[in-house]
């Protein structure tokens, strides 16, 4: 009888022991397959020369609370024709970084083709964020390769510095581009999410550096350097949203299509674009637009008839300034009828183009 009891009572206190048993503090995973248990039981984690199958993810979104993952190493990626994302990063104030030398390569000439999204089915974004909690933080990585649209980041309270997104080689056409840089549809960072700071960041790619869009605010970008890009872009704004309170500060923009930007969708109603702040924003060597904002967007091309169901207002402009080439525009401005207000140009001078357009503000 007082056997039975005591081994009764024995197993109790193990399964209380094994349910209470605190995560491992630091665990190595060196084989895709051991990802999993590692995100399960560990919050201090170091992914190691990982090779992530084809049609298979790199799931950090079940990382305990306060959890930091080192990627070590080069992380490789296996093609498959799909839109899933590649990384998926979400939890409680977790902490994504890397080692000395790690590069997280995506493989991306595997789906190149010179389409970007019209083409062969590439992730929809190569890494997924959504963040909660206080703080997360996400730093010190090297990407390069990636498949179309980078980072997508949602949720609040996210900090992404000293991060670098490397698609030069995209630039090269191959056999299916016809003649067209490989890569399409590259944007660096895709921002749905409120109180986010991006800083010191360097994006080399074929499509928007930085785009803010859908309910964002509270955005602030600091010290970005892109190249290649179609700028830093606030959109392009749909229908039915609000974007407020977004500031980009001391950056750079070279050898693309556009400085910094506007764009509100063509027919769009009901939407808000406010308070917004492009400050110390140097140009260079851009084919379309420095400053470019417009209410006729759409992916085709604008139309070239503004559209005034999203309002635009309180926008300040200050010393954005520098060069595009003799066949781009300096200023393009294109409000539709009522809907830009208090937009403000200060120490703005952008040259080298033969012709400017705008119909509101003085700047042409």
């Amino acid at each position: 009888m007082h056997r039975c009891i005591l081994a009764a009572l024995s197993s109790a206190l193990l399964a209380e022991t094994l349910l209470a048993a605190p995560t491992a503090s630091s665990c190595t995973a060196t084989d895709y397959s051991q990802v999993s248990a590692v995100v399960a039981s560990c919050t201090e984690i170091i992914l190691d020369n990982i090779s992530v199958p084809a049609g298979s993810q790199l799931d950090l979104t079940k990382v305990n609370p306060s959890t930091t993952v080192t990627f070590a190493g080069t992380t490789t990626f296996g093609f498959k024709a799909w839109k899933s994302p590649l990384i998926l990063i979400g939890g409680t104030d977790f902490h994504i970084t890397a080692a000395s030398g790690a590069v997280i390569d995506g493989n991306g000439a595997a789906w190149w083709d010179g389409k970007g999204d019209n083409g062969v089915e590439k992730p929809n974004h190569f890494i997924q964020v959504k963040a909660a909690g206080t703080h997360s933080l996400i730093e010190n990585l090297v990407i390069k390769n990636y498949p179309a649209h980078c980072f997508t980041l949602g949720g609040s309270n996210l900090v992404v510095k000293n991060v670098k997104l490397d698609n030069l080689a995209g630039e090269a056409p191959n056999k299916l581009s016809g003649g067209a840089p490989a890569a399409h549809n590259t944007d660096g960072f895709n921002v749905k999410a409120t109180n986010v700071l991006l800083q010191d960041i360097t994006v080399i790619n074929q499509d928007d550096c930085v785009a803010v869009s859908s309910g964002s605010s509270n955005v602030t970008v600091r010290n970005a350097s892109c190249d290649g890009s179609h700028g830093l872009s606030i959109g392009s704004v749909g229908s039915d949203t609000t974007i407020k309170d977004i500031f980009f500060y001391d950056s750079t923009v070279k050898n693309g299509e556009n400085g910094v930007r506007i764009k509100t969708v063509s027919g769009a109603t009901a939407s808000v674009v406010q308070n917004i702040v492009f400050q110390n924003i140097t140009l260079s060597n851009l084919s379309k637009y420095g400053i470019d904002v417009q209410q006729d967007y759409l992916n085709g091309g604008p139309t070239g008839n503004a559209t005034n169901g999203v309002k635009v207002q309180d926008v300040t402009f200050k010393n954005v300034t520098g060069t595009v080439t003799s066949k781009a525009k300096d200023y393009y401005i294109l409000c539709g009828s009522g809907s830009c207000s208090n937009i403000t140009f200060s120490g703005v001078k952008v040259t080298g183009g033969t012709e400017d357009s705008c119909n509101f503000g003085k700047l042409c």
